[in-house]
């Protein structure tokens, strides 16, 4: 055999090598589920366990609603609810189950009629259900790719970003039907509605971009570009401080994005591959989550001045979180192989408590920052 043959051959072996090692390694990181480490600014309390589902499980989107928790399985297509306790941890016989076929997204309720929608991207639709029974409704066809849902109710209106189709869906809640649909100029991901004005601010994925929308218009009042975020997806409102919380997915930062001035004032560096972003106003705590499995926790000292409180690891691919707002609890679901999947529940530690000991503390010592405006 030539000498150059034999290289290429040894090469491609150490290749396959590697990359089955890779391979290995984010299995064994998926099956494993191990206890977050200590943090000084949220304490673990424990897993909800949710029911057996597929093999590989992806939870997508967390929603609380009056001391339930619903959680969607976008492996299976299953809604789960969760009884929300404020001290024990909520046990099996607390869930129930909405199945259906995959790949199952978002959750909103509309707390007048007691019913709630849910998205559902591999049938372009969304569907109603019975919150209190878990029984299904209707079904409601809509464009395609079909992910976040809100129900907004300064329009009395279900909103729906339909990624793939690059435009919002209206429905009407009363007569279960659409009622209109607003073009993006790009892919949607989660919004979030400015209560002062009306207006709803869309991420766009694509165009590194936040758009506002009048919903009661059906169009698009401007388009922002956010500097420094590359790949915006999850979002939050500070409606008094007037400032939005944005995810970047690919730059793996926060960008605070001024609501009335409409630029990004500040900028902070988070876990890889964020993708959920919750903002709990008693606490002024901004939390993320993202595909690299760690939860920020970003203290909120001023509108545009932050400091990292903890950066915890917890498993990876848990991407996906919320905040009680009743309790200050915070909720992350877990991506799972070949055992159950779950929710990670914390609760809030006082502020000003001795930090915790473990490795996040540590780094908490090591790296508290305050993120300032950017130039």
């Amino acid at each position: 055999m030539k000498p150059l043959m034999k290289t290429t051959i040894k090469g491609t072996l150490w290749v396959l090598a590697a990359l089955a090692a890779i391979a290995c390694a984010l299995v064994l990181r998926l099956i494993y589920v191990g206890q977050p480490e200590a943090a000084s600014s949220l304490q673990f309390r424990g897993f909800v366990l949710l029911p057996k589902g597929a093999s590989l499980t992806v939870l997508d989107y967390l929603t609380v609603s009056e001391r339930r928790l619903f959680v969607t399985d976008e492996s299976t297509g299953s809604v789960y609810k969760i009884d929300l306790h404020d001290e024990a941890l909520s046990q099996d016989s607390d869930i129930s189950v909405f199945p259906s076929e995959p790949a199952t997204h978002g959750v909103a309720l509309d707390p007048t009629k007691q019913v709630a929608f849910v998205t559902r991207s591999e049938v372009n639709a969304v569907d109603v259900f019975d919150p209190a029974t878990m029984k299904p409704l209707a079904r409601i066809p809509v464009a395609e790719d079909p992910d976040a849902v809100f129900f907004d109710s300064l329009h009395h209106l279900v909103y729906v970003a339909n990624g793939d189709a690059h435009l919002a869906t209206l429905i009407d809640p009363d007569t279960r039907a659409v009622v209109a649909t607003i073009p993006l100029g790009g892919k949607p991901e989660f919004s979030a509605v400015d209560s002062h004005t009306g207006l709803r601010y869309q991420n766009l994925r694509d165009l590194n971009a936040v758009a506002a929308l009048d919903l009661a218009t059906r169009s698009v009042v401007d388009r922002w570009h956010l500097a420094g975020c590359i790949e915006p997806s999850g979002m939050a409102v500070d409606e008094v401080a007037r400032r939005l919380f944005i995810g970047c997915s690919r730059s793996a930062t926060l960008v605070v994005f001024d609501l009335d001035a409409h630029v990004v004032t500040a900028m902070i560096p988070v876990g890889g591959g964020p993708d959920s972003v919750a903002f709990d106003p008693s606490l002024h705590r901004i939390y993320t989550a993202g595909k690299a499995g760690v939860l920020t926790v970003i203290q909120q000292r001023s509108p545009d001045i932050y400091s990292i409180l903890d950066s915890i690891e917890l498993h990876y691919g848990a991407h996906t979180l919320v905040v009680d707002p009743l309790t200050s609890n915070v909720y992350v679901g877990y991506a799972s192989l070949l055992v159950r999947s779950r929710v990670a529940v914390f609760a809030p530690r006082p502020a000003n408590k001795p930090s915790a000991s473990g490795p996040a503390a540590r780094r908490l010592m090591a790296t508290q920052v305050d993120y300032m405006n950017q130039d």
